[in-house]
């Protein structure tokens, strides 16, 4: 019997054929680490019964389609965590450029520097490249003086593979991230945590103290208006 294809914008896990979803005559049992064989689709639903676990198609395409004695609670958290770390892996293969030259502004530095802490973040290799040109290959010592002041400032989120090395006329270091028990924050998630002002919802909340108050003064009179200095304070009125 033919199946339809899935849809290229759905989940797998919507095509997940389980129990009386199957559609083959004949499946290959599989339950744990052992193989029992090629059996009919009523006694492979039998089987699942007596186990009180499910019967899983895993393998569709295959003479005769596969399927696994298992709950599908568990199938499928199972399949989810090996697509979240096959993920991780891939992620973490993805290697960041970050280009800088002798000369380069303390500034642009910076910037440069936030961008690494980023993908370093993000369990990314970074790779730094600093390129010379023209007359700036007689003074190499200020293009590693740089590289230096790079790797210092993403000590606390990634350690260099290999020492700076000048290669052609340049000076080439792989940076790869920490561990996550090792890694410093990342600025910019804690900057969004909170520690701002509070939103327009929360401002009738008289139990928290907005982070700003002490700058802001306390008049005492009671309001003019909307002016500062009411001209008609001081009016005597006969």
């Amino acid at each position: 019997m033919s199946r339809p294809f899935p849809s290229r914008h759905s989940s797998s896990d919507s095509f997940l054929r389980v129990n009386g979803k199957i559609r083959a005559r004949e499946v290959r049992v599989v339950m744990g680490e052992k193989q029992l064989g090629v059996i009919s689709l009523n006694e492979a639903l039998s089987l699942a019964r007596q186990h009180a676990v499910d019967l899983v198609e895993i393998a569709p395409n295959a003479v005769p389609p596969v399927c696994r004695l298992v709950e599908i609670g568990k199938f499928r958290y199972e399949k989810a965590k090996k697509e979240k770390d096959s993920k991780k892996h891939q992620h973490a293969s993805m290697v960041k450029e970050v280009q800088l030259s002798p000369r380069i502004d303390p500034h642009d530095l910076g910037i440069k520097v936030q961008h690494a802490i980023g993908f370093l973040c993000e369990d990314m290799k970074v790779k730094v490249a600093l390129k010379f040109r023209g007359r700036e290959m007689a003074h190499q010592e200020f293009g590693f003086e740089v590289i230096k002041k790079f790797l210092e400032a993403i000590a606390p989120f990634g350690h260099p593979d290999f020492q700076p090395k000048l290669i052609g006329r340049g000076i080439n270091v792989m940076i790869s991230p920490l561990p996550r028990n090792k890694r410093a924050k990342n600025p910019h998630a804690i900057e969004g945590d909170g520690d701002g002002p509070p939103p327009p919802a929360a401002a009738n909340n008289h139990s928290a103290k907005p982070p700003q108050a002490a700058k802001v003064p306390v008049l005492d009179e009671p309001s003019t208006g909307g002016f500062a200095n009411n001209p008609f304070d001081k009016l005597e009125v006969k």
